[in-house]
């Protein structure tokens, strides 16, 4: 009678007790809402992606979307325009850059453009992108030629940085550029520009400044004269030679060169017809017969 009234047990069992704590922990629930199904997932989509013909498809897929979001009317680049630059360069930078317009601007490596851009001589800075109108956009900023240097492959120009700008065919294109001689003079503009502003004075005589052996200047004037010039204090040097001119016109003399290569001992060579009038005068004053 006790056996038939008897009641089940009312507590779990161990493993269902376990399962309710493990129920009772949030990471264990957050891995079981989120973490499992994401395994499922990409177990799935690493099966499908085994198969040859679905990766396939997916990068054809991924490459005609991508077509087709490129090539829309918004993102077409028809035309460029090059701003900054003269006639000249601005047909330079079109050669230098072939592109077939109508062209997709995500086409368009313009970093590399400006490089290319920036390669040509006359270009100092460049700056590419692609403006409202669907436009190629190239604005350029020239070197401005300073000087003529005139080396073993004819006459350059330079800017103020000693950069080589383009070449000059004949010197007369240029009359208000100071003329630059000698090997490595490309590297001494800026002593040149000084030197050159130095001799204003002499602007009407000047012929231009030579570089010697790489370490001072010649200042080269009409009528064949010479002014040389020390390493350092080369313009300090020249405004004193012209100090001497405004006050005894000395360059209007027979000299050859001053020699101002000493400081402390400048050096004066007349031609050689004064120096023969020179000794005739001298022999006069001695009272010795002139031939």
């Amino acid at each position: 009678m006790s056996q038939m009234n008897a009641r089940p047990d009312p507590a779990p069992s161990r493993l269902k007790y376990r399962m309710e704590r493990l129920m009772l922990t949030p990471l264990f629930r957050l891995l079981l809402r989120f973490g499992l199904p994401c395994l499922l997932t990409f177990s799935v989509a690493t099966w499908w992606l085994s198969v040859e013909g679905n990766r396939q498809m997916v990068v054809d897929t991924y490459a005609d979307l991508r077509s087709q979001v490129e090539s829309r009317p918004e993102f077409m680049v028809n035309m460029m325009a090059v701003d900054g630059a003269s006639d000249l360069v601005a047909e330079g930078v079109r050669e230098m850059l072939p592109v077939d317009f109508p062209i997709s601007s995500f086409d368009l490596d313009l970093e590399a453009m400006r490089e290319t851009v920036v390669s040509l001589d006359p270009v100092k800075s460049a700056r590419l992108y692609v403006r409202q109108g669907n436009v190629l956009q190239v604005d350029v900023v020239e070197r401005v030629p300073v000087v003529l240097w005139r080396n073993d492959r004819g006459l350059q120009l330079l800017d103020d940085e000693g950069v080589l700008v383009g070449p000059a065919f004949v010197r007369s294109d240029w009359p208000e550029l100071p003329l630059i001689v000698g090997d490595g003079a490309n590297g001494y503009v800026e002593e040149a520009l000084n030197l050159m502003q130095a001799a204003e004075p002499l602007a009407d005589r000047l012929r231009g400044f030579v570089r010697m052996g790489e370490r001072r200047w010649d200042v080269v004037l009409d009528r064949d004269q010479r002014i040389l010039l020390p390493e350092a204090d080369a313009a300090q040097a020249l405004e004193r030679v012209i100090a001497m001119d405004q006050a005894v016109d000395m360059l209007e003399r027979d000299l050859v060169t001053v020699d101002l290569r000493l400081p402390h001992r400048p050096t004066l060579r007349m031609t050689d017809g004064a120096v023969q009038e020179l000794i005739r005068i001298r022999a006069i004053e001695a009272g010795e017969p002139v031939e």
